[in-house]
């Protein structure tokens, strides 16, 4: 129980005069239930003991205006809960989506993307009504259940008696009954996470599944995943619906019993038939409270199956710790690898001892073949993972006693994969900063020569791109990323040779603005091609993880002895390949 009072503390204590309120709406719905049946009574028993019009037609008309001001406070207690429950389970959401966006590398290749939206929304979801009336509406109805059978004690004790030994039996019934359904509902959670991660997959590779005709094997795999679902998601039903059977048999059963009583009493005289009619409304309504509460456990069931997943996500921890230093430095940051080498999760090293040094403002082009480590190596400097032994310092700082936040401001990155959203496009080259003004971007994205394309869309900055950017050339996208770098203002920039699949033409403008980024800047340039490499002023060769040449390219390309110089004759596109 600690931890559904710690979730609930946490999402709805900034929502505490929305919930209060609902709670004072309850209470009226339960006061204004209570008093109508005595309402009904009173009309039935004047009506049979002749009494007079004028006194039936006011009870009747008390009576429906009981009734409206009742559905009134149910509409207004409905819509109050929904918006408790969209605000808490938003800011869950935000929480549980900004935790994934921290966690390293090695979570994110452990889970799908399709995987995580399921536990971020279909788990979140199944928590709307934990959130929104659980709690207030188990006490509610557990308020109103004694109240009826305050009432009926009132009206007769055998008759308050014999109710409570039938709601209490009932209410034993259902909480055993709670439990059963739990562990089916959390594998029908893990299931739905298996099915829409391997969707989402597919769908994002559906190009190379079409071109390499794996469609069947594909739909063999749907169709195995869906066969594992389907059983599991069968018993979680069949456990649920047991506590419906079993509410189906307590309605009998007090009916039965109201039957007996209130025929024997009447039979007896002690009770008017006006009394009768209340005791039966009174079990009616004692029933309801009963089959909320079973209502509520069932919705438990579900519930602590996704709390049970939420909170183990919340648990996942990142390998990463923020630093507690200082700042990094402004202007261009000196690098230095000191001994670091690195293992993706225990595995095989990627990265061997690996030492060198880069002064501020100079380029360095990186050289290796396919799993030499040349990505490797920029993630550490994005501090994207932290190596398994050694040191890397940034502006005179150890990465590990950095900032993270301060790091990825610091360091730019430009890939070939470029990653655009379906945002705007000022949001797109801003990544959301409204701290940078739409004069700073129109100025960058006219150095990069974008202002033609800029003045040609129909809303200027505020047009929206389509996710991936598929409504434009590749030229187009990379000279987006590199504004993002501008406008950022790194102190180190990772380039992975991002003109490598242009056109002559856009080529020629990515490769001016790069120059221009350069400028300046420590830049580390992971080189497929000698254009790139005439750009560096350094040169570092990794095989297998180690480094094998490390020096002054000019020096590099004019000794015959060197493998930069052998690399430059034979061709980088044939070596590195």
């Amino acid at each position: 129980m600690r931890r559904y009072w710690t979730l609930l503390g946490r999402y709805l204590k900034p929502q505490w005069p929305r919930v209060l309120l609902m709670a004072v709406l309850l209470l009226t719905h339960i006061s204004l239930r209570l008093i109508n049946p005595q309402m009904m009574r009173l009309f039935i028993d004047t009506a049979t003991t002749g009494g007079e019009l004028e006194a039936l037609i006011r009870i009747a008309l008390i009576f429906l205006a009981l009734a409206v001001v009742d559905q009134g406070v149910a509409i207004a207690s409905t819509y109050l809960g929904e918006q408790v429950a969209w605000t808490a389970t938003n800011a869950l959401r935000l929480d549980l989506t900004l935790h994934c966006l921290k966690l390293d590398p090695s979570f994110h290749k452990a889970h799908a993307p399709g995987e995580l939206i399921e536990r971020i929304d279909g788990d979140v979801n199944a928590l709307s009504n934990f959130f929104s009336r659980m709690v207030i509406y188990v006490l509610g109805n557990g308020v109103l259940l004694v109240g009826i059978l305050a009432l009926l004690f009132r009206e007769d004790p055998r008759v308050g008696a014999g109710l409570t030994l039938f709601a209490t039996l009932a209410l034993w019934v259902l909480i055993r009954f709670r439990a059963i359904a739990v562990p089916y509902w959390a594998e029908v959670r893990r299931q739905t996470a298996e099915f829409y991660g391997f969707v989402g997959e597919r769908l994002g590779g559906s190009e190379e599944i079409r071109a390499n005709g794996a469609q069947r094997y594909v739909m063999r795999r749907f169709y195995e995943i869906a066969r594992r679902w389907l059983p599991v998601q069968i018993k979680a039903r069949v456990a649920s619906n047991a506590m419906w059977m079993a509410n189906i048999a307590i309605y009998a059963i007090g009916n039965a019993v109201v039957f007996v009583l209130g025929a024997h009493l009447w039979r007896a005289g002690a009770i008017t038939i006006g009394t009768v009619y209340l005791i039966l409304h009174y079990t009616e309504l004692l029933l309801f409270p009963i089959v909320q509460i079973r209502a509520q456990i069932a919705d438990l069931q579900q519930a602590e199956a996704s709390m049970a997943r939420v909170r183990a996500l919340f648990e996942t921890s990142s390998r990463l710790r923020d630093g507690t230093g200082g700042y990094l430095p402004q202007g261009a940051l000196p690098v230095c690898f000191r001994g670091v080498s690195f293992a993706y999760d225990k595995g095989e090293a990627v990265l061997r001892e690996v030492t060198f040094q880069l002064q501020p403002g100079r380029v360095l082009g990186l050289l290796g073949r396919t799993g030499s480590g040349k990505t490797t190596l920029a993630r550490l400097l994005l501090r994207l993972c932290d190596p398994s032994a050694g040191e890397i310092r940034l502006g005179g700082m150890a990465t590990t006693a950095a900032r993270l936040g301060d790091i990825r401001r610091r360091v730019g990155l430009v890939t070939q994969d470029v990653q655009l959203f379906q945002a705007t496009v000022r949001d797109n080259v801003t990544l959301y900063d409204s701290s940078v003004s739409d004069g700073q971007i129109v100025a960058v994205l006219d150095d990069l020569g974008l202002s033609g394309w800029l003045h040609a869309l129909p809303d200027g900055l505020d047009t929206e791109l389509q996710a991936g950017g598929r409504d434009l050339s590749a030229g187009q996208a990379q000279l987006l990323a590199l504004a993002r770098i501008f406008l950022a203002d790194p102190g180190l920039v990772v380039l992975d040779e991002a003109s490598s699949r242009l056109d002559p033409a856009t080529e020629r403008l990515v490769e001016r603005a790069v120059d221009r980024l350069l400028e300046g800047r420590t830049g580390i340039v992971i080189a497929h091609r000698l254009a790139t490499v005439r750009r560096a002023d350094e040169i570092l060769i990794l095989e297998g993880g180690q480094i094998v040449e490390h020096g002054e390219r000019a020096a590099l390309a004019s000794d015959p002895e060197s493998r930069f110089y052998h690399l430059l004759r034979t061709g980088l596109e044939e070596v590195l390949a």
